[in-house]
Parts: C-alpha cells; structure tokens; sequence
C-alpha cells in the first residue's frame, strides 16, 4: 500500500512537473533590441512595434522633455489570464494595454485574439508616454488627468467620437473635477471615456497657452516632491483652485448643446455617404456583372435549327432557301 502511494505520489509530481515545463516552454523568448526588449507570443509584431516605439521616442522630444533612461520590456500577449497575472492589481475589463513603470514593462493584449478598439500604434505610445512621465516625475505621484493627457497627447488619440462624448458631458452636466479622474480604473466605458478626453483637453489647454515647456516644469516641481499645486503655478502660473475653475470656463465655452447638435448630424452625414457609396459599390458590380453576361450571350449562336427533330441534318421544311 505504501510503494502503490509513493508511486503515485511520483507520477504525479511528473505530471505537475511536465505541465510546468510546458507552461514555461510555451513563453516567448525575450527579443532584445536597441531600446526595447520583446516577449511577444506572437513575433510578427515586432518589428512593427519597435519601429512605433522608436518614433515616439523622437515625439517626445517636441515636449523637451528626453527619452528613457533604461530598456523598458515590452509584453504582447495572446492569454487573458497571463495578461492579468502580468498587469497584477485591479485593471479594468475595457483595458487593452497597460505601463508598470516599476516594473520598467509595458503590456499589451495582442490584437489576433482581442478587440482592441485602437491601433497598435496608438496603445504602444500611450503606454510609452505613461513609463516617461512616471521616470520625469522621479516616481512621486502623478495626478492621473495629467498622466492620460500626456499620454493621449503623445498618442494623438483625439477623435471624433471623443469630441461627441465632451459635447455630451457638457449638455447632461457631466464633467468631471480633475481630481476624480484618479479613480478612473472603477469608472464605467462611458465615463471613463469622458475621463480621458477631459484629461487629453486639460493638457493640451495648458500646451496651447503657456507652451511647450509647460510639462517639463510641471513633472520638473513633482520630482521635487512639490504639490500639484506648486506644479500647477510653476507651469501656468495658477494653483489648482484657480486652474480647475479656468479650465471649466474654456470646457463650457467650447462644449455645448451647438456642438453636440453639430457632432450629431455629422454622425449621420457620415452613415449617410458610407450608405451612398455602398449602394453606389454594389450598383457597379451589378452593372459589371450583367455587362458580362451581355458579353457572353454575342458569343453565343441565336442561329437554331426548327427542322425535323429525326433528321436533324435535313432541311427544314419551312426554310426551302437553305437547300
């Protein structure tokens, strides 16, 4: 009895053993190159990847502000649960990527298994953007309004459909105090979605109005240790009372039941002409189609022959000039 135990007892750390093998052998070899390290599950991706990563690298100079100091890895992955294992922590369901500026990693989900929603161009320079700002900052915490903007900022994500949104807060009172969009991982898709956009307009407002220096000093006053406050004033020269009530004057100003209408019927203009143009498509290839089959009714003989269904090779009775 005891032999028959011990001997299962060793199949089954075989077993276990040769699964963890498995596991372990399924994992992507790391990739390195000049900047980046990749452990892609599938490596198609990579030179695409770092050709992406190399031109935002470049972007961010625009910023003044410099590229890493370090090699970050970055992790494209075909697994929900390997992507949860990787990220740790609470990541909301809607999330397609994420930067863990700790763990100097930027992890993706890969696009053959999951619907991203956006280009891979555009979630690997945001999540970039978010291990620069996290290294420009010295570590020290910074406002997420801040952090998303920049990031969207470098991404260049603003769309229509972000213009809409803010449009929509605005009419149904929706905007939100910059300090909440800390908590934007408990938001819902909606919400979230109007997080983001505010975020993207507060940096660029401050981009637009006290220059391309502004975000170097404002990250320059947080890895100091100051406040947002301080880093506020040393960046637009107003603390963040008196920030937070004149960006809500420009939001108000730009955003209203005019925009929303206007957002509106360009939507329908839009589904109109992509209507137009696909019935416009399938009338010439109806068009190509019975052209076609006019082309091949001339090749064909219309000439037939009515005579004795006996003798075909006779003349006809009624066609006494064929004889």
């Amino acid at each position: 009895m005891r032999m028959l135990t011990r001997t299962g007892l060793f199949i089954g750390l075989v077993v276990v053993a040769a699964v963890s093998l498995t596991g372990q052998g399924s994992r992507p070899e790391p990739v390195e190159r000049e900047h980046f390290v990749f452990y892609f599950d599938n490596p198609r991706y990579i030179d695409r990847a770092e050709s992406i990563l190399n031109e935002t690298r470049e972007r961010v100079r625009a910023f003044h502000l410099d590229t890493l100091s370090y090699k970050p890895s970055v992790y494209l992955v075909e697994d929900t649960d390997r992507f949860r294992a990787l990220v740790g922590g609470r990541f909301p369901d809607w999330g397609a990527a994420a930067a863990l500026p700790y763990h100097r990693m930027i992890v993706l989900k890969s696009p053959d298994q999951f619907n991203l929603n956006k280009p891979l161009e555009q979630l690997l320079a945001h999540e970039f953007a978010h291990l620069l700002v996290a290294e420009k900052a010295g570590h020290h915490s910074v406002p997420r309004w801040f952090d998303e903007g920049m990031a969207m900022l470098v991404s260049t994500e603003w769309g229509w459909s972000d213009n809409l949104a803010m449009s929509r807060a605005a009419v149904f009172g929706e905007f939100l105090p910059l300090a909440d969009i800390d908590k934007l991982n408990r938001f819902g898709e909606g919400m979230a979605h109007v997080a983001y956009a505010e975020s993207y307009l507060a940096v660029h407002y401050i981009l637009d109005n006290y220059g391309k220096e502004s975000p170097a000093r404002f990250l320059n006053v947080i890895a100091r240790g100051g406040s947002v406050s301080k880093a506020l004033m040393a960046s637009t020269g107003a603390n963040s009372r008196e920030f937070e009530t004149e960006f809500r004057t420009y939001l108000t100003k730009r955003f209203n039941i005019v925009t929303l209408f206007m957002d509106t019927l360009l939507f329908w203009l839009a589904l109109s002409v992509i209507l137009l143009i696909a019935i416009y498509v399938r009338y010439r290839k109806r068009r190509q189609y019975f052209k076609k089959w006019e082309e091949e009714e001339k090749l064909q003989s219309t000439d037939f022959d009515y005579g004795d269904p006996d003798h075909p090779e006779q003349t006809d009775d009624e066609e006494p000039w064929r004889a």
